[in-house]
């Protein structure tokens, strides 16, 4: 059945994506494979239910400006500068190489050189989602592969959204005054950055700053979305070029401010609910029976993305300095393409210079090349055991760096800038977790580590540097659930000591079972000090304070504990505190 509905069309997409999501994490394989295949199941070349492709590819439309807002948020250029030597070279000569070969193959199969380079170029771009969830579940993220990975990908993003530009001008002006029109695209392109850096640098965290004094976690939210289809809007009206370029500007801009983490952290969840949609409106475009239509067309194309691309790039990072080990393990993430490769694909075909066959060859070759390359991560370190040299592994060699062990402080309030004190005479490294501006700015402007965000977010204590800390200690109430934040936390680093602080010992109970090793009430603490005191002023001798002492926290744990049995002390886990 049709239905132009949009709570129908938003209930068969997500929910398709929800299942099938879930599905393939069950198969240990990215969710992005699950969403497409829902796209599948509900498009029009399916039997049953049929959403409405217009309608989901408008949609899928807001999911591409706010996932690019989201690479331009968590673009850094100290990050791009420090790779350079490897990253520029790499991604340039990798995308010509690519390009060039997947166009002569293209060709050879019947697609017109126009056709042929768009498809190439779409081969040759990696999935900038894909391979980021892979090097943080591998826990390669903060490494210098990690970090190289990672400026590669800038790059390639960047050189992306100029083809983006270009391709609509150098098609409609035909095969005259080409230059002309590529050269007229880079000039709307530089006023566009100039006057978002300029303009918007002032403007927009003026903007947020208002905002954030208002204590609203929901008008934030508001702004940091107002503020990327606003940008890309005005991108696309002003200077005629794409609202996936402005709203990239746009997060570089927010990226650059201090509320980078926070927008991160509250406003891009919104993006991955579009970024579902996107994915799910691309699976509506193949059709399952072009594969035995055009096996030899989604065989070839299967082969550039996941047998050459990551062959190309192997070979120039070894010529570029790069250790074999290090070179395989970035090639192997490399093999698969995902969202620029569609928008690149979507753009040919409405320009009608890409043909349908070499649109559902790719869409078709991405779903498979997403599903085979936790496969090629998994085969590459068994290639690296067939090379003659090791080199140390990326993981060792950084820890060798560090400089001393970190501790993440949630809070710095009176608790937490007493305990980060003390660790900084004891050479240990604090990290603060803020929600308040004017002290992050503080900190930072002396020299300290601190983020601004919302502890709760994976993003916060990602930039906070948790999953090399030692420890983590939450020095206030979180507002929201302070077990969350210890959940989490184990989640990314399990060897960590977790200290929380909790207003009420009825509370206790439930960071312990999170995972906390020492949970400490402002209730009991409270009472156990006036107890102390009230003894110590009636006479009592300090054998007696002690028994009493320790009798009132027995009772303030059983309290904690309720009518639950097998647990122990507020403060106690394995016998001991290990804070």
């Amino acid at each position: 059945m049709h239905s132009p509905d949009l709570v129908f069309l938003l209930a068969a997409a997500l929910g398709g994506a929800l299942l099938l999501g879930l599905v393939a994490q069950r198969l240990r394989l990215p969710p992005i494979v699950g969403y497409l295949a829902a796209g599948v199941i509900v498009g029009p070349h399916t039997p049953g239910f049929v959403a409405n492709p217009g309608m989901a590819s408008e949609l899928a439309e807001v999911g591409v400006v706010l996932l690019l807002f989201g690479v331009g948020l968590e673009f850094h250029v100290e990050q791009l500068l420090a790779v350079k030597s490897v990253a520029i070279p790499a991604a340039i000569c990798q995308l010509v190489l690519v390009t060039l070969a997947s166009a002569v193959s293209g060709h050879a199969l019947g697609l017109s050189w126009v056709a042929a380079v768009i498809f190439g170029i779409a081969v040759s771009i990696t999935s900038t989602v894909v391979l980021m969830r892979a090097l943080a579940e591998r826990g390669e993220l903060h490494t210098s592969s990690g970090h190289l990975a990672v400026g590669w990908l800038v790059v390639e993003d960047l050189l992306t959204v100029l083809v983006l530009v270009l391709v609509p001008a150098v098609v409609g002006a035909g095969r005259t005054n080409l230059l002309s029109a590529a050269l007229a695209a880079i000039a709307k392109i530089a006023a566009l950055v100039a006057f978002t850096f300029i303009a918007g640098g002032r403007l927009i965290p003026g903007l947020l700053e208002r905002v954030v004094a208002t204590r609203s976690r929901e008008l934030f939210t508001l702004a940091v979305l107002v503020v990327a289809l606003g940008v890309g809007l005005g991108a696309a009206e002003l200077f005629g070029a794409s609202m996936a370029l402005g709203a990239f500007l746009a997060g570089v801009v927010v990226g650059r401010s201090d509320f980078a983490s926070r927008a991160a952290s509250e406003a891009l969840p919104m993006r991955d609910a579009f970024a579902v949609l996107f994915f799910v409106s691309v699976g509506m475009l193949v059709e399952p029976s072009f594969v035995w239509r055009e096996p030899l067309l989604v065989a070839v194309t299967l082969a550039l993305i996941t047998l050459l691309k990551p062959a190309v790039s192997a070979i120039l990072l070894v010529l570029l300095g790069r250790p074999a080990r290090s070179a395989l393990a970035i090639a192997a993430g490399r093999g698969q393409i995902g969202e620029f490769s569609f928008i690149l694909a979507a753009l040919g075909s409405e320009l009608n210079v890409l043909p349908a066959r070499a649109a559902n060859a790719l869409t078709a070759a991405s779903i498979l090349s997403i599903t085979l390359n936790p496969l090629l991560l998994r085969l590459a370190p068994r290639a690296d055991a067939l090379l003659p040299e090791r080199v140390p592994e990326e993981a060792k060699a950084q820890k060798r760096r560090s400089k001393r062990a970190r501790v993440v402080l949630v809070g710095f309030g009176p608790i937490g800038r007493t305990l980060a004190r003390l660790l900084e005479a004891n050479g240990i490294e604090p990290s603060i977790i803020e929600l308040n501006l004017e002290t992050v700015r503080e900190l930072r402007a002396n020299g300290g580590r601190a983020v601004y965000g919302d502890a709760t977010r994976p993003e916060t204590l990602e930039e906070a540097g948790l999953r090399d800390a030692v420890g983590l200690i939450l020095t206030a109430a979180v507002e929201g659930g302070a077990d969350a934040v210890v959940r989490r936390a184990r989640e990314f680093n399990p060897d960590l000591f977790v200290v929380a602080r909790s207003h009420y010992i009825a509370e206790a109970p439930l960071l312990r079972e999170a995972g906390a090793d020492a949970v400490f009430s402002g209730e009991g603490e409270v009472a156990l000090a006036i107890t102390e005191f009230t003894l110590g002023r009636l006479g009592a001798s300090p054998n007696r304070i002690e028994h009493e002492r320790e009798r009132v926290h027995q009772e303030l744990a059983r309290l904690g504990e309720g009518t639950r049995s097998g647990k122990r002390t507020s403060t106690e886990k394995d016998g001991a505190p290990r804070a």
